[in-house]
């Protein structure tokens, strides 16, 4: 299959290298010298000079942006995405974008005959780097069975969530519980550290109880307690996609306590540690105010 990969940041990078093994690839970069050191790392693959250009004789875009409006961005202009796409084209989207912005997309691109799909990922750069990432799609069924092919490289498990936007709204309120579990674990765990328990010991029953997680049972061993603080994940991205569930909530009308106070504490922590901060400097920060390290 022809594809175009728009967007090699930290977890698009290992997504496209995955896709280069299985289709005919071609790479656009806003940070154009990132594409050209891609393909000379990827023999075969080709560089675009414009999204234009990426979309020309394509059979499938994937876009991997920070935002749905910096998707909505490559659409327009002589060198737009627009100006390349044929009908019968689909574009996946694996933005972790919103999905009032991804609703407008897919309805602009229907009329043009072109495919549309909400495609976010779960899993990070080390899933990606390994095939195994989870797919949230938002579109038609069609078109859904249309983009399964397109991510198989790089996806171990995709779900159609729904029509155009669920994928985004289902990645969201996913990213807001996770954000609710790093910064009540990192209340918890430094509470427990300052009263003289543990770290490891700590984590042993957690991991053995009720309160377990994705961010106690992986995040903590893997990276705090090893001292390691890989830089995966900004927590600005983090922060941006709770302000996508809170958005979705309100919306709908429905009370949003705990992610609203979330949101309002990344937001904070955003300020206080900066824009390259990593999402779980939370718990570094955490560490810091309570005068403990979580290590062992």
């Amino acid at each position: 299959m022809r594809v175009g990969f728009a967007g090699l940041g930290a977890i698009g990078t290992p997504m496209a290298t995955r896709c280069a093994t299985v289709h005919e690839l071609t790479v656009w970069n806003r940070t154009g010298a990132r594409a050209t050191a891609f393909a000379g790392a990827h023999p075969g693959v080709r560089v675009a000079a414009t999204p234009r250009e990426l979309a020309a004789n394509a059979d499938a875009i994937i876009t991997c942006l920070p935002t749905s409006a910096d998707v909505a961005a490559l659409l327009d202009g002589p060198d737009g995405l627009l100006a390349g796409l044929s009908p019968g084209t689909i574009v996946v989207d694996c933005t972790s974008g919103d999905p009032a912005t991804s609703r407008r997309i897919g309805e602009r691109l229907a009329t043009l005959g072109i495919g549309f799909v909400d495609a976010p990922l779960s899993g990070g750069p080390p899933l990606a780097t390994e095939g195994r990432l989870t797919v949230m799609c938002g579109g038609g069924a069609d078109d859904v069975r249309r983009a399964e092919a397109v991510v198989a490289p790089f996806a171990a498990k995709v779900v159609h969530m729904g029509p155009v936007g669920a994928g985004h709204a289902m990645k969201a309120v996913n990213n807001a519980l996770l954000a609710v579990n790093i910064l009540a674990l990192a209340e918890g765990l430094v509470t427990l550290a300052k009263a003289g328990l543990t770290p490891r010991a700590i984590i042993d029953v957690i991991n053995a109880s009720s309160g377990r997680s994705f961010v106690s049972e992986v995040l903590v061993p893997d990276r705090v307690l090893t001292g390691a603080w890989p830089r995966l994940f900004r927590l600005a991205l983090l922060e941006k996609d709770i302000g996508i569930a809170h958005d979705l909530a309100h919306e709908l009308g429905v009370p949003d306590a705990v992610i609203s106070t979330t949101r309002e504490r990344c937001r904070a922590l955003r300020r206080e540690l900066g824009e390259s901060a990593d999402y779980l400097d939370p718990i570094h920060a955490a560490e810091r105010a309570a005068g403990v390290e979580l290590r062992g």
